[in-house]
């Protein structure tokens, strides 16, 4: 007997999938682990120093101008937000060190392991289909914070204009400005939890790995869950180092930026089994 042939007119119902995408399996990890990741996060960074200088002074140059556009505006009371806004754009700003730990990591049969010409021009190929989307889910949560930050520095301080050394002064010798503080670190560690959390491992899942975007930042909340102990203390370490980086003017990104990013791609190989 004949079977019916699919109708394969354009428009045309089309069955219905078996079923929901499987995640990926993730693995778990211990501190050790951590340890051993930024290790050889510090090994890239001096393998391919000039690469990495090169990119950290770009995001680091940026930090400047934004913080200068700020205080011409007359608007410190955002300075602080923004600087605090990189930890959680940190993980797709390092695309450029994922490049540079993959080459290392597995160096080609011929031609050279690292060039200006293959650095550059794999960062600019990402910045397409699901990258693309990545960085504007990222780019969102930098602004839904600065948002946030701004209502609460209204809420607290009043609508007023104020100085740089008067905002200080009225920060750290109030009860309002502490429970401004207070309220405001505490809430800006909720939302950086929330984006470390789906962007851990997904940004460096996306650049290795044929997936969507919604895939990825689903296996990276994924991993985060198997492994919550050990990512609340990767995510304190990034935050830390972060928090050094600020205190020193952000000099401090030159070592920093490159260390963690390099870092991240080999916890994302960790993370998750061989495709």
């Amino acid at each position: 007997m004949a079977t019916a042939e699919p109708d394969t007119t354009p428009g045309a119902t089309r069955p219905a999938s078996s079923g929901p995408k499987r995640l990926p399996e993730v693995n778990a990890v211990g501190i050790n682990d951590l340890i051993e990741v930024l290790a050889l996060g510090l090994r890239d960074f001096r393998t391919a120093m000039r690469y990495d200088l090169f990119f950290a002074a770009i995001y680091a140059v940026g930090g400047w101008l934004l913080v200068l556009m700020l205080m011409a505006f007359d608007l410190p009371y955002l300075v602080y937000p923004l600087a605090a806004g990189f930890a959680l754009i940190a993980p797709f700003i390092a695309s450029g060190f994922y490049i540079v730990s993959k080459r290392l990591e597995t160096p080609p049969a011929d031609g050279p392991v690292l060039s200006w010409k293959i650095v550059l021009g794999t960062v600019k190929s990402m910045f397409g289909h699901e990258l693309g989307w990545m960085a504007l889910v990222t780019g969102f949560s930098l602004f839904f914070w600065m948002d946030i930050a701004a209502i609460m520095s209204f809420g607290f301080m009043g609508f007023q204009f104020f100085g740089f050394e008067e905002l200080i002064t009225d920060i750290f010798t109030t009860p309002t400005g502490w429970l401004f503080l207070l309220v405001g670190n505490t809430a800006g560690a909720l939302i950086a939890f929330a984006v470390f959390s789906y962007s851990v491992i997904s940004i460096p899942m996306l650049f290795d790995r044929d997936i969507d975007f919604i895939t990825a930042m689903l296996t990276s909340v994924k991993f985060v869950a198997r492994n919550p102990k050990v990512m609340a203390v990767w995510c304190a370490t990034i935050a830390a180092m972060v928090a050094v980086s600020l205190l020193s003017g952000l000099v401090g990104l030159f070592v920093v930026l490159p260390v963690l990013g390099h870092a991240t791609w080999h916890l994302y190989r960790r993370a998750l089994p061989p495709a």
